[in-house]
């Protein structure tokens, strides 16, 4: 599935990989592994999860110590997955900013459902609802999942990112430098333009009337705005 909310796997135990990869993939997540601390911090920039599964026992480098580091790094939702059982491990773990705390060896739908519910809760404590509609569109922003009357539309990464943002401040005004921010990690590629032609594909989507927006609308010279279900 083209948005498919992607996760960060951070483990150095093959088999604990292996079977991540397996779960994850099930529940159409799209999943991304490293097996040191080194390589998954130097894909942080380019590799942008919503989800990062992290193991506090990694050969290089402690993982309680990249809690902060992520933290500062990234707005994905962070669940430590490790054997460590001692309360004092996960109070500091969560004081450090994981969202949640998972023990091993784990059951395979535990674990989905504290992804999932660890992914709705940082949509509400950054002010976003986890479902906002738009006339005849449903945009579901925990499953990153998009319909249309009822129809599951698919949208490219860069189309869905830009819905989403907008989607998190309904009926707002989001302005073309805070979407090229968002969606374009390098400064050479926040061009008006490119923005301009994600909006028209996004637009042939979802839209009723193309000519007519009424779900996309924009405020000339400053940015787009989502309208809201009354809009």
């Amino acid at each position: 599935m083209t948005n498919a909310p992607r996760v960060l796997v951070i483990d150095d135990e093959p088999q604990i990989r292996r079977l991540l990869r397996t779960t994850l993939a099930r529940a159409s997540y799209e999943v991304i592994e490293f097996g040191s601390a080194g390589d998954a911090l130097d894909s942080l920039s380019t590799v942008e999860p919503d989800v990062v599964l992290l193991d506090l026992g990694l050969p290089d480098r402690d993982g309680m110590e990249l809690v902060p580091i992520i933290r500062k790094r990234t707005n994905a939702t962070l669940l430590i997955v490790s054997a460590r059982e001692a309360t004092e491990q996960k109070v500091t773990a969560l004081d450090l900013g994981a969202d949640d705390y998972v023990t091993k060896p784990f059951d395979t739908d535990e674990l989905l459902a504290r992804v999932r519910a660890a992914l709705r809760h940082r949509m509400t404590a950054q002010g976003a609802q986890s479902t906002v509609t738009s006339g005849d569109v449903e945009i579901d922003l925990v499953n990153r999942r998009i319909f249309k009357a009822g129809k599951e539309i698919h949208l490219t990464p860069k189309e869905y990112g830009v819905v989403a943002e907008l989607a998190k401040f309904p009926g707002r005004v989001i302005t073309h430098d805070h979407l090229l921010r968002s969606l374009w990690a390098n400064d050479y590629d926040r061009h008006i333009e490119y923005l301009r032609v994600v909006i028209r594909n996004v637009r042939q989507k979802i839209e009723s009337d193309v000519l007519r927006p009424r779900i996309v609308v924009n405020e000339l010279g400053v940015g787009y705005r989502l309208m809201g279900a009354d809009g």
